[in-house]
């Protein structure tokens, strides 16, 4: 656990804090982050101080992974390299290399339904192949211009690792981080009851993770088949132990076909707990 005397609380999170009886606490706290709220709750026997330190380190996470590869924020690491890239070879940073590196691994495992380049000029199938990485300096390249790296349908299940290892390292054993509903992670159990009940589903050690259109209106996802929008008011969840996977197959699985989603429910059969398809009438 690092040193508390250097802790000085960060003016966006709003927390509020109940102690127990029996010796432990129940610590809630929210923060705007992502374009979305996150909503954290921990319950554990540390002070108050010591879980505002944890909720700390959680927001600082996740305002570092937004300034490496926000799609949007034309000052993030991203950004530049979505500049300049197809002008000579950028060297990424570590971690941005290892998310890029992942997901072009992981279009070739999803059927080409998971395709960071949909965001590209003049879409097709093909354009990820323009994406080359070098593992010798960790730098990337674009050919021919006009290509775009997004990582939007994967930086939210990433942000949930990366706060499961802080909750592991601080000894959290019971918490729950909610990011605006569609990305959620669940650790231990509720104060009173076993794990904890999100959209009336049951999670223990698990991820939620949702992809879709809530309404007609709301469309953003973006099909790998012909570079459009994903038509129709639905949305997908799934259930995993990893939220980088969780991400990845829900946003997949809204992209697939009926034919490619029943491959890759059998393809990922081991790591889904749990899979569900909600129709909204129009």
């Amino acid at each position: 656990m690092p040193n508390l005397s250097c802790y000085t609380m960060q003016v966006p999170i709003q927390h509020m804090y109940k102690p127990s009886h029996e010796g432990s606490g129940l610590l809630y706290a929210w923060f705007l982050s992502m374009h979305t709220r996150v909503d954290i709750i921990l319950y554990s026997k540390k002070t108050e101080g010591e879980l505002l330190f944890v909720v700390n380190c959680i927001y600082d996470a996740l305002c570092r992974l937004e300034k490496m590869a926000n799609f949007y924020n034309p000052a993030s690491e991203l950004a530049y390299v979505n500049r300049t890239a197809f002008v000579s070879p950028v060297v990424l940073s570590e971690e941005l290399y290892s998310m890029i590196d992942l997901c072009l691994e992981y279009n070739g495992k999803t059927l080409g339904c998971f395709d960071i380049t949909v965001h590209s000029e003049n879409y097709n199938q093909n354009t990820i192949q323009s994406v080359h990485l070098s593992a010798e300096d960790h730098s990337i390249y674009f050919s021919p211009p006009g290509v775009a790296v997004n990582l939007s349908g994967f930086l939210k299940g990433y942000a949930l690792e990366t706060i499961k290892s802080i909750l592991n390292e601080c000894v959290i054993e019971n918490a729950l981080i909610n990011m605006g509903n569609s990305s959620v992670l669940a650790l231990g159990n509720h104060p009173v009851g076993t794990g904890w009940k999100v959209n009336n589903i049951l999670l223990h050690n698990e991820c939620l993770t949702t992809s879709g259109n809530d309404s007609p209106e709301r469309r953003h996802i973006v099909s790998p088949r012909d570079g459009k929008l994903v038509e129709g008011a639905r949305q997908i969840s799934v259930v995993t132990t990893n939220g980088v996977i969780g991400e990845i197959l829900s946003t997949a699985l809204f992209a697939a076909d009926s034919e490619q989603s029943k491959d890759l429910l059998t393809e990922f059969s081991s790591v889904l707990s749990q899979f569900f398809l909600i129709t909204y009438r129009m």
